[in-house]
Order: C-alpha cells, then sequence, then structure tokens
C-alpha cells in the first residue's frame, strides 16, 4: 500500500537558493511546455505530446539565454513535463479544465525520483546537495521503508515542505466491526450519523474572516513591487494557510474515528461543483470541506479494510421517512424538523436523512441493487431491512 507522509523543513540558505532556483526552473519548463503545446494546436492543428516536450527541453539547455537550466536537477524538469502531460489528459477527458500557467506568487513544487536525492540513516540528500535537509521529523518513516518519490514545496507564506512517498507494508486491515453508518453531509451541522449523532461545523474560515478581510485590505493599499506589500502578502498567505491546517486537522481526526468504529460507511455522491454554483451557499459549503471529508474516507478504508458506499446523488434521502417510507413532495432548506403524513412519525431532518442513506448504502452493498426508487420500485425498503437482519 503507497503511503505519504508530509514535513515540515527548514533549509539553510544555500538549499533555499538551490530549491528556489530549482522551483523556478521547474515553472518556466512548465510555462513554455504548455504555450508552444497551446501555439502548435492554434496555428498548426497539430498535437505536442510528452515526447515532443522532453525533446524542446533538451534545446532550452542549448540555448544562450536558458542555459540556467542545466545548474539544476533535470529530474524536476522532466517530471514538471509529466504534470503538464497528466493535466492535458485530465482535461480532455473531461475531469478538469484547460492548464493554467504556474505563478511565482503561488510558491511551487519539484518532484524529485529516485534518482535524484538519496534517502541514508534517516536522511535525506537532494541532488546538487551536500547537506542533508533539516526536517521535522513529527514521526518517522518505517523501517525497511524506501522512499520512491519526494515532492518539495514552498507556499505561498514561505513555509518550506516536503512529502515523501513510499510503499508501506506495515499498514494492515483493523478488526472486524459489526458497526454500519449513514452520514448526512450539511452546513450548520457537519455530518449527521444515523446513529442520531451530530458533529457541529466548526466554520474555520468564519473564524478568521474579519482578520483576512483586513489583511486584505491593507494588502491592497500597498504599492506594487515594494517590500511592505511583500509583507503584507505574507501576512493573508499565514492566515489562509491557518485555515487550511485547522480545516484539514478537524476532518482528519474526524474521518479517523468513523472509520475505526464502523465497518460500513455509507454517504452520498455530491456533486459539489455544482452546489456551489449557488452564490448563497457557495461560501458556507466550501468552509464545510465535503469533498475533502469524501476524499480522506475513500482512501483510508482502503488502507484499513473497511467499506466506503457512495449513493446516487438523487436518491430523496431528505423526503423519505424512515419508518414508513413516505416520500413527501417538497422539503424545503428552511425546515429542519417535519412530521409524516402517512405515519405520523416526527422527524429530524438531517437524522433522517443519514438513516435512509444507511438503507440504501446496506442494499447496494449487499444486493447490488439501485436505489433510486423510480428505477428500481420493486424492491421496497422494508424488505431490505429484513433481509439484512436475517
Amino acid at each position: 500500500m503507497e503511503k505519504a507522509h508530509r514535513y515540515r523543513f527548514y533549509p539553510t540558505p544555500e538549499q533555499e537558493s538551490l530549491l528556489r532556483r530549482t522551483l523556478g526552473c521547474v515553472r518556466l519548463v512548465y510555462n513554455k511546455a504548455l504555450h508552444e503545446r497551446t501555439q502548435a494546436w492554434y496555428e498548426r492543428q497539430e498535437r505536442v505530446g510528452y515526447p515532443e516536450t522532453s525533446t524542446m527541453l533538451t534545446q532550452w539547455k542549448k540555448e544562450e539565454d536558458l542555459d540556467f537550466l542545466s545548474e539544476v536537477s533535470c529530474v524536476p524538469l522532466q517530471q514538471g513535463l509529466r504534470h503538464l502531460q497528466t493535466a492535458f489528459t485530465n482535461f480532455f477527458a473531461g475531469r478538469a479544465k484547460y492548464p493554467n500557467f504556474k505563478k511565482k506568487r503561488n510558491g511551487g513544487s519539484a518532484e524529485f525520483t529516485k534518482s535524484a536525492f538519496k534517502f541514508k540513516n534517516q536522511e535525506i540528500y537532494l541532488a546538487k546537495n551536500s547537506e542533508p535537509l533539516l526536517i521535522k521529523w513529527s514521526r518517522q518513516i518505517p523501517k525497511g521503508c524506501e522512499p520512491s518519490s519526494l515532492t518539495v514545496n514552498l507556499h505561498p507564506s514561505g513555509r518550506w515542505h516536503i512529502s515523501i512517498r513510499f510503499d508501506a507494508p506495515t499498514i494492515q486491515p483493523l478488526p472486524i466491526s459489526d458497526n454500519s453508518v449513514g452520514i448526512d453531509l450539511g452546513i450548520t451541522s457537519l455530518i449527521a450519523t444515523s446513529n442520531g449523532d451530530k458533529i457541529a461545523n466548526p466554520k474555520h474560515f468564519k473564524k478568521h474572516r474579519k482578520r483576512l478581510k483586513k489583511s486584505q485590505k491593507n494588502l491592497s493599499r500597498k504599492q506594487k513591487g515594494s517590500k511592505n506589500r511583500e509583507k503584507a502578502r505574507i501576512k493573508v498567505a499565514k492566515i489562509h494557510l491557518k485555515i487550511s491546517d485547522s480545516r484539514k486537522d478537524f476532518l482528519h481526526k474526524l474521518t479517523t474515528q468513523l472509520v475505526r468504529e464502523n465497518q460500513t460507511i455509507a454517504v452520498e455522491s455530491l456533486a459539489v461543483k455544482n452546489l456551489v454554483k449557488n452564490h448563497q451557499l457557495a461560501l458556507a459549503i466550501s468552509d464545510s470541506g465535503w469533498s475533502e471529508l469524501i476524499r480522506q474516507l475513500d482512501y483510508k478504508c482502503r488502507w484499513y479494510g473497511r467499506k466506503l458506499v457512495a449513493i446516487d446523488r438523487w436518491f430523496p434521502s431528505s423526503k423519505r421517512c424512515s419508518s414508513c417510507e413516505h416520500i413527501v413532495d417538497t422539503m424545503p432548506l428552511n425546515i429542519r424538523d417535519w412530521t409524516c403524513p402517512s405515519c405520523g412519525c416526527n422527524h429530524d431532518r438531517d437524522v433522517n436523512a443519514s438513516k435512509n442513506i444507511l438503507t440504501a448504502g446496506l442494499a447496494v452493498s449487499v444486493w447490488g441493487a439501485r436505489v433510486r426508487p423510480e428505477q428500481n420500485k420493486s424492491v421496497k425498503a422494508s424488505a431490505m431491512k429484513q433481509k439484512l437482519k436475517s
């Protein structure tokens, strides 16, 4: 099982100078290759792939005004071209937009494969560096594990991070549990579970919004190119980093707890990109981090032998009564509690939805059945429950 650990490190002045030059060269090569591929298509209707851009890189190094490309390791430059090829592959497959040019103010990253670094005595030596990186080892790499690649990243705030990827044979499945849970994602409550529990949404962005607004206003008043503007930019970047770190830390703790306690986890397959088109809810949805929560549940379930089931996004989980399966016609967002007109059972909107999500998720995992009522009317939820209980 492949795994990656991310650490913060503190380069020496010489190392930082070389790393910044490496990031600059990676950015330059990426942007030039993107420009060449774009121009080739619009001017000659010719598709340029990775082999052609790799040949271009060799020619660029021979040019007098680009000879500095030879002063850094060639591996990150080649990896940058591979990343560009991946970006185009995702674009043609409809998974992403057209690749954008990289900007210096966003920091940057450089990937090193095995031929461009040395791992010796729990220390990392990068190519063209004689001294090891001063890494803050918050956790050690398991013994016997050799890093396959590593990525150096510079955050806009000025912090350096390194992500070390390796094969981890030490990851073992957790003991089998009889518990299953359905999760309904929300804004006020980040999640509501089929057990009746609700986890409040910390709203990390909202906590720092006033301070961020003040810092951004201060940044906009600084003269472009001045040192004071650079100081103000770093201050804004640090606030964004604080928000991001707080959100990821909370989601990691929450998803780890869910995976440890439950064998099967059922969630909705939400289209977050479409949901944020609602300008009234876009900020709250983005601050919740739904996509990151599902992503963490996905790989942690694969790590520890758990099962994550994503049901159809059109399944009427909120409008369906979890007791008698009656479906109401409408359910506006302002209604948080409702009474079933068929059986008279009173429901909390979110908890009721999570119960329906669990029932549908178990049906999908056990029978492989569809969960949309208009597509599978012959299969009733009551029969599913009886089958699962037996």
